[in-house]
């Protein structure tokens, strides 16, 4: 069997470069110190994506551009752009399908391709690499990694090797010399919880990890402990399942505010236009969700985070409020905050959803003004329809009146 990955590198960072080349820009972000994310105006947001240089001065993804302008303050924010990086990953994909019927897209921006049935036709797998990566170079103006093996976990194993614009093999016979010398947190499924466990028994690298006792892995990290038990030794049988979309995981907003919030009302009103564009971004994708989470940063950068799983699906702006508000009310202490953000999960495609005891049939009315309201935004703009709340303030509807970043969470099962 013979697997590729194939993963765009700095996806976000490298798309947005070449579109502004394409447009007749003459600079490279991927050459400067450069991220994606908040608003260059209002110099507030999070990090998204980095480019190279930024990735130098330790500037980091998550981070806020306050944080990372105090590592580079010249650094050059350019705001993200969702439906430009969808059609770079759909022609991404374009091209990769034409090599191979079974193509798995895992998420936006990298592929499993099951080269098996293909190799008659195309040859060597190194060789049709090098033409892949040619292709989307020369074609689309960024550049991929690409890593071949046995299986999905050592493909995508090498295409985390040297990057940018490599590629690179990994099959059984070379784990010994290329990935158990590597730092174990570099293993796929080793987090920085899981990671910092191992240190505390002396196990820093995948080889020290594949040598562990099955019984002592599984008693320190139950069923998790065997299935890095398994990668570390380069063991993984899941197939390349061909899919042409992305699945998308979740959908959210967060928001970092010019000043401290304190007013218990006032980060209420911001927390409710957080949800008004979650809520309309959920229906825009034809979904519904079972799950919300909200997470806060206060002025002194402490993070907290709460979620719940409800027992039934909605896209209704006012059922998620109403859980966001109660998360709200768990995680905030009464500290200032800073940045505030929103976000639902557990997706399921309307009319795909497993009807629950809990729906309510008399929601169907209050979702069919939320439709409403957002066909008269989407026509007539954002301040054409405003909830009470939101009259004689400065916070706009949608946007809350600050800097605002949209995310998307998008992956598959699996390695």
């Amino acid at each position: 069997m013979i697997i590729f990955h194939i993963d765009a590198n700095s996806a976000y960072v490298s798309w947005s470069a070449a579109a502004l080349l394409e447009q007749g820009g003459s600079l490279d972000l991927r050459t400067v110190p450069a991220v994606v994310g908040g608003s260059q105006a209002s110099r507030h947001g999070i990090v998204l994506a980095k480019s190279g240089p930024a990735k130098k001065y330790g500037i980091k993804t998550g981070e806020s551009l306050f944080e990372a302008r105090r590592k580079y303050p010249d650094l050059l924010v350019v705001p993200p752009d969702y439906d430009l990086y969808m059609s770079c990953s759909d022609a991404m994909f374009d091209i990769i399908q034409q090599y191979s019927p079974l193509v798995q897209r895992y998420s936006i921006d990298e592929c499993f391709m099951d080269y098996t049935v293909s190799a008659p036709r195309f040859g060597d797998p190194v060789a049709l690499a090098e033409r892949i990566g040619g292709r989307i170079r020369r074609e689309l103006g960024f550049t991929v990694n690409i890593g071949i093996s046995s299986n999905k976990l050592l493909a995508k194993m090498a295409s985390e090797l040297e990057k940018p614009d490599r590629i690179h093999t990994l099959f059984p016979e070379e784990i010994e010399a290329k990935m158990w010398p590597l730092p174990v947190s570099e293993l796929f499924m080793v987090g920085r919880a899981t990671a910092s466990r191992l240190a505390s028994i002396n196990v820093g690298t995948i080889g020290e990890l594949a040598a562990m006792d099955r019984r002592q892995l599984r008693a320190m990290f139950k069923s998790h402990g065997e299935r890095i038990g398994q990668y570390a030794n380069g063991i993984d049988s899941s197939p390349v399942v061909p899919n042409d979309r992305v699945r998308q995981k979740g959908i959210g907003n967060s928001m970092t505010v010019f000043y401290d919030v304190t007013d218990r009302r006032e980060l209420l009103a911001y927390l409710l236009s957080l949800c008004e564009r979650t809520g309309a971004r959920l229906r825009a994708l034809g979904a519904r969700a079972s799950l919300v989470s909200v997470w806060l940063r206060t002025d002194a950068f402490l993070s907290r985070q709460h979620q719940r799983q409800m027992p039934f699906y909605t896209d209704q702006t006012s059922e998620i409020y109403r859980v966001a508000a109660g998360l709200m009310e768990e995680c905030w202490r009464g500290e200032p905050i800073r940045q505030l953000g929103v976000g639902v999960g557990s997706l399921s495609r309307i009319g795909q959803e497993q009807i629950s005891f809990f729906d309510d049939p008399k929601t169907s009315g209050v979702r069919s003004v939320d439709l409403w309201v957002d066909r008269i935004r989407k026509r007539y703009g954002d301040g054409a329809v405003m909830r009470g709340v939101f009259a004689n303030t400065t916070l706009k509807p949608m946007e809350g009146g600050v800097n605002e970043g949209q995310f998307l969470t998008m992956g598959g099962y699996g390695p």
